[in-house]
């Protein structure tokens, strides 16, 4: 694989910063995230880390070096962060759970794989064309899709969201994928202190116009002047596709020299002193089994 891949995070007019991003990669796949920790909920920056934290570990332990079946693998990993917001909430006796919302993809060979709970965004750009763009799981975007069959009152706050990890339901997750790459297409994920200020169009047209170098951070800029003084966190990690396999075109990273068992990542292991301890094996391993057995016990209760 080969990719450039450019971030920038910024605090805009809150008191701290909530958003986390990160990605990490083997010889022949990664992991992109971005997580958006919520306003009105204790400890957003740990709800947040601790979702990237949960994909990232979780990635290293499956990509050996690829990942058996992506779109299970970031079901899974969604899923199990949502449960490490809830055990550490019990842990740490909050009465409110830390919540977050998530958007993660894929890139394995030449496809894309990706997957979302919230209004963090994932856009695809190929050439000059917004390709695909993730839906919102809020009232607002529901609204919208809903005004196109049949009459709808009142607009709901873009704010308000029906689902996110660490909520007391089990979250809504949709899953994309695959999507078969070419050569200079852009992914793009960024939390809603960008599209709120930004349209659809003006990010299309700045990610298709200039190197992810050049657009991410004069995107970041336009948000935040346009957000003014209370303008949200505003936080993008855009990647652009060279390559499945030539290591000799354009610039970036390059994974084809890895080992088997080579793992780098950006997605840091711990948000500070009252951070949850770092993850282990029997911890994922957990998670994941309280999710499938809560998934068989769904689906015994349905049978007739």
């Amino acid at each position: 694989m080969r990719f450039s891949v450019y971030q920038v995070s910024r605090k805009g007019g809150r008191e701290k910063n909530e958003d986390r991003m990160g990605y990490c990669y083997t010889r022949e796949s990664g992991l992109f995230a971005l997580a958006d920790g919520m306003g009105g909920h204790p400890e957003g920056e740990v709800a947040s880390q601790l979702a990237l934290q949960t994909m990232a570990a979780m990635f290293q332990r499956d990509a050996k070096p690829t990942l058996k079946d992506p779109l299970r693998f970031l079901n899974e990993g969604v899923l199990a962060s949502h449960h490490q917001l809830l055990r550490y909430a019990t842990q740490k006796a909050l009465i409110d759970t830390p919540r977050t919302t998530l958007v993660a993809c894929i890139l394995q060979g030449n496809q894309a794989f990706w997957a979302h709970c919230g209004d963090s965004r994932l856009y695809l750009v190929r050439g000059d064309k917004l390709i695909a763009r993730t839906r919102d799981h809020s009232y607002s975007e529901l609204q919208e899709a809903l005004s196109h069959v049949v009459p709808m009152g009142d607009r709901f706050n873009r704010n308000v969201l029906f689902t996110c990890l660490g909520s007391p339901g089990k979250p809504v997750v949709d899953t994309v994928g695959p999507l078969i790459l070419q050569r200079g297409d852009r992914v793009m994920l960024c939390s809603d202190g960008l599209w709120g200020n930004l349209s659809d169009a003006a990010i299309t047209e700045l990610v298709a116009s200039r190197p992810v170098s050049d657009s991410v951070p004069e995107m970041v800029e336009q948000a935040l002047r346009a957000g003014g003084a209370k303008c949200d966190n505003v936080s993008v990690l855009a990647m652009e596709w060279e390559a499945a396999e030539d290591a000799e075109v354009g610039a970036g990273i390059s994974t084809d020299s890895l080992g088997d068992e080579v793992f780098a990542s950006t997605i840091q292991a711990s948000v500070g002193d009252d951070s949850p301890d770092e993850l282990d094996e029997a911890e994922i391993e957990r998670s994941i089994r309280e999710i499938n057995e809560a998934i068989r016990r769904s689906a015994q209760q349905k049978k007739p």
